[in-house]
This record gives C-alpha cells, structure tokens and sequence, in this order.
C-alpha cells in the first residue's frame, strides 16, 4: 500500500508592505543660509541709510569760509545782545556747530583708545542683537533660557547706562560735548547775524527729522 501523501497546507502570499513616504527634512541648512545672507544685506542696508542720512544732514551746512570770517566777529554790547546774536547764528549755522561738536567728540575719544572701544563694543552690540536681527528671527538664548525683544532691549539699555553713567567713559562725552558747546556758544555770541539771510526757508522742510526717520527705518518701527 502506498504512503499517503502530507496534506496540503493552505498558503498566503502577503503582499509587499507599502512603502510609508518618509517625511521630508527640514531646510535646516537653508534656513541658515538664508539668515546668514539676511545679516549682510541688513548690514548694508543700515550703511546706506546711515550715509543717506548723514549727506542729507550735511547738504544743508554753510559754507565753512563763511562761519570763519573774522571780520564778521565783534564784541556783543550786552548779554541781550550776546543772546539775540547766539540765537540767530544757531538757527543760520545750526549744522556747522553740529558737526563742531562732533569732531570734538571724536577727538576726545580718539585721544582715549579705551574709551572708544568700549563705545564699538557697545555699538557692536546694539546692532547685532537689535537693530541688525531679522524681524523673523528666533528669539535670543543664551544661559540656558530664551530672551524676548524687551527684555534684549532692556538689557542693551541698562548695558549702555552703566557703560556712560558708571564708568569714565561718561565723563570723557560730556567733557568733549561741553567744550564743543562751549566753542559754539562762544562763536555764536560774537558773530555779527547782521549779513546772514535769516529768512531763507530751511532746507527739506516738512520732510520730517532725518535722524528720527533714520532710527524709525533702521529698528523696522520698533522703537
């Protein structure tokens, strides 16, 4: 008698497990790129409304030839007339004595290297964790938390009064700011308004302060 064969067994064909899409990486790397690239051209901008700012407050100086005339210099007959005469000459020469006293300023800082590094430092600062920072930017971490804008700004503040206020760094500004203020007092007093057209309307009236203008556009409304 012939062995019986095995049964058969029911069999399955399991089909291929689908293939489950992977999710797609995160552009960590061009996300990077990109800020990387925003910090230059944020940089540049900055410089260019910086320059802008400043030819636009030059373009309306005297001619310098004419706040040297010395024969344009006379001794005021009272404190009246001293004060009538400064009044006028700070009006006519408001961005000549301007930049009289920022060229004292920058002389005394000049003359004190540490004093102007730390005065960098504290610019450097401003614009790379304020100004400069991209309005989409994650916020600032540093000792193991994150720091919101305020408090960023918060901190650059009371950094910048400690840095004036409580060190020698204060008393070297005003110094420097009280010597050019006194220099255009002292010339504002004994030049003679009388030949200077004082009716001229000024320059880029009703364009706004181009130094408020400046600040507004370069902390994106922030401040």
């Amino acid at each position: 008698m012939a062995a019986a064969s095995p049964p058969l067994l029911p069999t399955t064909i399991v089909p291929p497990a689908a293939a489950t899409p992977s999710p797609s990486p995160v552009p960590t790397a061009v996300s990077s790129a990109d800020n990387n690239d925003a910090n230059p051209a944020a940089a540049r901008a900055f410089l260019s409304r910086l320059l802008e700012s400043t030819r636009r407050a030059l373009s309306g100086a005297r001619p310098w030839a004419e706040l040297a005339d010395r024969s344009a210099l006379s001794r005021p007959e009272s404190l009246a007339d001293a004060t009538s005469r400064l009044r006028k000459n700070l009006t006519y020469f408001r961005v000549n004595y301007a930049a009289v006293v920022a060229l004292s300023l920058a002389a005394a800082l000049l003359a004190h290297p540490f004093s102007l590094a730390a005065l960098l430092a504290l610019l450097a600062a401003w614009c790379l964790l304020y100004i400069l920072r991209p309005a989409d930017a994650p916020p600032l971490a540093a000792f193991g938390r994150t720091f919101s804008d305020k408090e960023v700004l918060g901190g650059l503040i009371a950094s910048s009064a400690f840095v004036v206020f409580l060190t020698s760094v204060g008393s070297l500004i005003f110094s420097a700011l009280a010597l050019g203020a006194a220099v255009v007092c002292a010339h504002g007093a004994f030049r003679v308004p009388e030949d200077l057209f004082l009716d001229e309307p000024e320059q880029g009236a009703g364009s706004g302060n181009p130094l408020l203008s400046f600040i507004a556009g370069a902390t994106g409304g922030r401040v």
